[in-house]
């Protein structure tokens, strides 16, 4: 029984070790042979590593690693290359860091070639420098494979002066590629986000951008097909629908895909688990969501175009581009309209994915973790123990700090990912034929609770605040009950009569109070 490559990203070491190995060689084939410069983005764990280890090994013309997968009998295997190969996984927290960091890569591809870097040139001039002497001495052209190229950005992403920095020196270094066709035989470039290209590549108009190409959907992550046939022997006993709805759901235009990293794990422990929140967190993501009070429940009712998807610099942050290319978001569906013109609606991928990101919405809002809260109001609805429903909520409100709470947004979103963070299906903006009901959460697929929320003003004349009554001289007092009157008037229920019962329920936030001042609910059925 062949090992769980977990953690391995060297494809000799999978092969000599006896670990399983998907065969992606054909898409690695078909590539090779129609483009010579590359580009490819996927979020973090999903094999970029292991993609350019093996590109290595074949251009290096390993045979022996390769036998009984897809290349072994296409690929002229007595056609040799030299390869370079730039890793920039390890963090970079200091601007004048990443020359270093480019100075030992550079280093370690001398020493592998025996041949002497110029202490006289500068790192740009030296890796030029590599890519001639490697010419020279093979009488072969270079193949170039960068990993990560992005992350001594994104290490630095909160700060824009430091980040600019590194951006410059990057640009510096990878312009060198420009003009250096007779010498290079192919380039692929790999990272979690997409920089525009004027901004990072300049020059280099040739990257071709595979990230969303159909024909390549699949070049990195396990199809279910994949699943089920390399890794039969550890399926046994396994739940495949329950596998599937934690782990797989990742989009790229072709078949949906697996994280493999986190259903590795899954199958080396056989526990479903939230292995995506344990592996490392996007933490600069949160920030700016945090930082730009980015309104996340509507996120997921709009449309997008790929240039959208794509767009991404340090002088613009789209949060809806950073979350798609980070793995948060992938595409739901794909509408073509009869101009040709071709757009995307976005989802969570899978339940594990939806569990993690809006486990740290909450920490980002309340900075706590609310495991207890989440399981509690769990219970709660699947108890139909409104009562409970209710004080949760209360009691996560007031978790929340006053001066977070000064933006009405924040009620929505942390409700909103309290409630995701179940794991039951929750609808956001729930269209009917009257209008859209703010939150349905369908328990079981019998249970049906459709609520409104409504961020009203109660004044109590006997309030001596100055500052608030200074404010409610322009304000008015509202009156409780509008979210549920609403429910009633719209008929929200009606879409939902085929389910064994439904709850309308009404909540109310004062936004002076910063706390839940109205909680009401009737039964339908």
């Amino acid at each position: 029984m062949k090992r769980l490559p977990i953690g391995i990203s060297d494809f000799r070491e999978l092969v000599k070790g006896n670990y399983v190995y998907v065969d992606k060689t054909k898409y690695i084939y078909e590539l090779v042979s129609s483009s010579k410069y590359v580009f490819l983005s996927r979020p973090r764990r999903f094999g970029k590593s292991l993609l350019l280890s093996t590109i290595r090994y074949i251009y290096e013309g390993k045979r022996d690693l390769f036998k009984g997968l897809y290349i072994e009998d296409k690929w002229d295997w007595e056609e040799r290359y030299p390869v370079i190969k730039i890793d920039f996984s390890v963090d970079i927290r200091e601007g004048k860091k990443i020359y270093e960091r480019i100075k030992e890569e550079l280093e370690l591809n001398y020493a592998r070639y025996e041949i002497e870097m110029d202490k006289e040139k500068d790192i740009p001039g030296n890796f030029k420098k590599l890519i001639i002497e490697l010419n020279k001495k093979y009488k072969k052209q270079v193949v170039v494979l960068i990993d990560e190229y992005d992350k001594p950005i994104l290490d630095l992403i909160e700060d824009k002066k430091q980040a600019e920095e590194v951006r410059k020196t990057l640009k510096i270094f990878y312009s060198v590629l420009k003009g250096m066709d007779e010498y290079i035989k192919f380039v692929i470039v790999t990272g979690v986000s997409k920089f525009a290209k004027v901004s990072l590549f300049s020059g280099l108009n040739q990257l071709k951008d595979i990230s969303l190409d159909r024909r390549y959907g699949d070049i990195c992550g396990y199809t279910q097909e994949e699943l089920e046939y390399y890794f039969k022997e550890y399926l046994k006993d396994v739940n495949l629908e329950e596998i599937k709805e934690w782990y797989n759901g990742y989009n790229f235009l072709s078949n949906k895909v697996y994280n493999p990293f986190d259903v590795l794990l899954y199958l080396d422990k056989k526990e479903i688990r939230n292995y995506w929140y344990e592996t490392g967190r996007t933490e600069f993501l949160f920030k700016i969501i945090k930082q730009k009070n980015f309104d996340l429940p509507y996120l997921y009712k709009k449309y997008y175009t790929s240039e959208i998807l794509e767009k991404f610099d340090i002088e613009y942050i789209s949060i809806e581009a950073l979350m798609f290319q980070t793995g948060y978001l992938t595409i739901k569906e794909e509408y073509k309209y009869e101009n040709e013109e071709v757009l995307y609606s976005l989802d969570y991928p899978n339940k594990e994915v939806r569990k993690s990101f809006n486990s740290e919405i909450l920490f980002y809002i309340t900075g706590d973790y609310q495991i207890d809260k989440t399981t509690l109001i769990n219970i709660a609805f699947k108890r139909e123990d409104l009562q409970e429903i209710k004080k949760q909520i209360e009691v996560f409100i007031n978790t929340i700090s006053y001066e977070v709470l000064k933006n009405e947004y924040v009620y929505s979103a942390a409700i909103y990912g309290l409630v995701y963070a179940t794991g039951y299906n929750v609808i956001i903006e729930d269209n009917t034929s009257k209008g859209r009901i703010d939150l349905t959460i369908i328990v079981n697929n019998k249970l049906v609770y459709i609520i409104e929320f409504k961020v009203i003003l109660t004044y109590n004349s006997d309030n001596s605040n100055k500052a608030n009554i200074e404010f409610f001289v322009i304000e008015k007092k509202e009156e409780k009950g509008k979210a549920l009157k609403q429910i009633r008037e719209k008929e929200y229920h009606k879409k939902y009569l085929n389910y064994e019962k439904i709850y309308l329920v009404g909540i109310e936030f004062d936004r002076v109070k910063k706390d839940l001042v109205n909680f009401e609910y009737e039964i339908v059925k």
